[in-house]
């Protein structure tokens, strides 16, 4: 028998070593485990009780406009603004008595505030007659908001008018106001200018005043008065209808913001970027030790297309030329100018007599629409040539007309003109011309005294074509508020014959010079524009070097035609201030040595009023301003002749200034750095 050999088992060490490796994790468990609660405890319980992170924001300045030559046009003015910052335990009465403090250290304005914040101040003010507005049981059977509703409901004029009839009370209220609005630990504008006896006031007592705060603020400056205010636009409180909109982009709700023209347009620009505080709190919504700082910066700044020695020169012209026209009427009158290459805007200016003196008006040029009169016949030779019932050089008779509704019809001569070409049509202003190409888009069949059908859908057409001139369209400016102008609402045939001498349709100012514009482009239809350029801020008086966006031209659209076609509306133009039977021609208001211009004329008779109107564009042979003149609601059909007088004067000064225009210390040098 043989006997096998025991194996040896090593399960037992193996097993030993395990336990071992077991019980020195659960030692060093253990031992971390007792620092963390006998060591650390008190710092991680104060860390456990801490919550998430909160970031107070203060006001930074906007950012300046600058001409095309760097010349500032909105500045900031330093101010001093007095703010507050709450807690989250803040309490209702412990604010109201903080509004009272500073009531008697500060001057506020109280045109702001409405009813309803005057109850709920009423409230505030006044906690047992607030409270008596309510019976026990509805107190006790009303959820709290609910019975905040009704207390705010059973306040009367009686109870707001002890506030209304004390200017003090009234003031306190005000403040409280402001104090109020936002959320805990966002920094809260109670006033801004503060005056330095108010300074010294609030400075000596600031240990007595939690939360209060003296920052640096601006508000807008203009180094060239009036000049184009209305179109660089306000800076003010959200609008109660966009509080959502801003809310969205971060926003507080009383921010400032930019709420017309070019202040709203370029808001994201604009605006600066403020001084962050983050501050931790505690479960109980207390800080806890210094906020992280955050610096912020002023608003980036902007460069406008516009020259602005050319803007008080046409504004000086449009006002002389205006008052000389007064005999006449004149109330209201408008210039655009632009590179039609470009559609940079050059200038823009609008006036309205009131009280004895003329007034800018120059949003107008964007809200404003007139029938414009003969100045569109550019447009609707063009038309005509689109849809093939005239050619260049066509000939067709200028004669009286007679219609069976619309009665004897002529062009404004003494005599008719006889056979013309369409070159000639422009040059004389030829009605009977322009009636004539309406009649064929409309197939009316002419014959005197009798009547005929049409084609309706011929104003579809004429406004599909006038449309790629920019005419009862929106022409894409960069301002908030643009009119399409008004289209007539009747199909009649007789108005046809209207539209087509520009006695039908509106248009405003600034799509009839992107009309003329889109002419001497040789048919290229670009989109007008005023902002040139973004720099970032500089802390000296020049812009930066460093550019944040820079526009390039955007064409909108070529118009259906051949250039050459263009080429031959142009040619009619030039006649038109170049020759001796041109309608602008007489007067010499454009006979300058240092330009040939191009252009048309126009009258358009509105009931027993007549709007004088004249567009146009100089060199002739290159193109390098573009403008539109629209004097409306006068009481004489020449009127002094106020529309060639002022497009003669605003061309002059135009190529006077071009080459002389004041460029600030180092600007050329600025912009040679920023193209190498």
């Amino acid at each position: 028998m043989v006997k096998h050999s025991k194996k040896k088992s090593h399960v037992p060490f193996r097993l030993n070593i395990l336990f071992l490796s077991v019980f020195l994790l659960f030692s060093t468990l253990i031992l971390r485990l007792g620092v963390i609660q006998i060591v650390n405890g008190e710092e991680y319980q104060r860390v456990s009780e801490q919550t998430e992170n909160v970031t107070a924001e203060s006001t930074a300045p906007r950012g300046k406009m600058y001409d095309r030559y760097g010349r500032v046009l909105v500045d900031n003015n330093p101010e001093f603004a007095l703010t507050y910052i709450r807690t989250q335990n803040t309490k209702q009465a412990e604010r109201l008595e903080l509004a009272q403090k500073l009531a008697s250290f500060i001057e506020k304005d109280t045109d702001d505030v409405i009813d309803r914040d005057l109850k709920d101040y009423w409230i505030i003010a006044n906690p047992e007659e607030a409270k008596a507005k309510l019976t026990e049981k509805e107190w006790e059977e009303m959820e709290s908001g609910d019975a905040y509703q009704l207390q705010i409901e059973r306040i009367s004029d009686k109870d707001l008018n002890t506030i209304k009839n004390d200017p003090a009370e009234l003031e306190v209220a005000a403040i409280k106001r402001a104090m109020d609005n936002g959320y805990a630990l966002s920094s809260q504008t109670i006033k801004v200018g503060l005056t330095e006896d108010e300074i010294a006031k609030i400075s000596e007592n600031l240990g007595e005043l939690p939360g209060i705060e003296i920052q640096a603020d601006a508000t807008r400056e203009y180094p060239y008065g009036d000049t184009l205010q209305t179109i660089f636009g306000n800076v003010g409180p959200i609008p109660r209808d966009e509080l959502s909109y801003y809310g969205l982009r971060d926003y507080e709700r009383n921010d400032q913001v930019g709420i017309s023209y070019l202040e709203k347009e370029y808001e994201e620009y604009l605006k600066g970027q403020k001084e962050k505080l983050t501050y931790v709190t505690d479960k109980s919504g207390e800080p806890i030790g210094e906020p992280e700082v955050i610096e912020g910066k002023r608003g980036n700044d902007l460069v406008l297309s516009l020259d602005i020695d050319l803007q008080q020169e046409v504004e000086k012209i449009l006002d002389e030329e205006l008052r000389d026209a007064r005999q006449y009427g004149a109330t209201r009158g408008y210039v655009v100018m632009m590179d039609p290459e470009t559609g940079e805007i050059l200038s823009l200016a609008g006036k309205e007599y009131s009280k004895g003196e003329f007034k800018d008006r120059t949003f107008g040029v964007i809200g404003d629409a007139y029938a414009m009169g003969s100045t569109v016949k550019g447009a609707t030779v063009l038309t005509g040539y689109q849809y093939d019932v005239i050619k260049p050089n066509t000939v067709l008779r200028d004669e009286v007309l007679y219609f069976k509704d619309e009665g004897k019809k002529s062009s404004y001569t003494a005599n008719a003109m006889g056979p013309i070409t369409d070159l000639v049509a422009l040059q004389r202003s030829s009605n009977v011309y322009m009636w004539k190409i309406a009649m064929m888009m409309a197939e009316y069949d002419y014959a005197p005294y009798e009547s005929s059908s049409y084609d309706p859908t011929a104003y579809n057409e004429f406004r599909e074509s006038f449309s790629q001139f920019g005419l009862g369209v929106k022409t894409g400016i960069d301002l908030p508020g643009e009119s399409s102008g008004l289209s007539g609402g009747s199909n009649d045939f007789g108005k046809i014959l209207d539209f087509s001498i520009g006695q039908y349709d509106t248009y405003t100012p600034v799509q009839m010079a992107q009309y003329i514009s889109t002419i001497a482009n040789d048919g290229y239809r670009i989109e007008p524009h005023l902002l040139k350029e973004v720099h970032e801020p500089s802390d000296k008086e020049n812009l930066s070097n460093t550019v944040l966006y820079q526009h390039t031209p955007k064409l909108l659209n070529k118009i259906k035609m051949s250039e050459d076609k263009v080429e031959h509306v142009q040619r009619g133009m030039w006649m038109v201030m170049n020759t001796k039977e041109g309608t602008a021609r007489s007067g010499s208001y454009f006979e300058s040595n240092d330009y040939v211009a191009a252009g048309k004329t126009g009258t358009a008779q509105i009931g027993d009023d007549y709007n004088l109107t004249l567009v146009g564009y100089a060199p002739y042979e290159n193109p390098e301003v573009a403008f539109s003149v629209v004097v409306p609601e006068l009481n004489d059909s020449t009127s002094g002749k106020v529309n060639k007088k002022i497009g003669g004067r605003i061309l002059d000064a135009y190529f006077d200034l071009k080459d002389e225009a004041k460029k600030p210390k180092n600007y050329e040098e600025t912009k040679k750095e920023d193209l190498d």
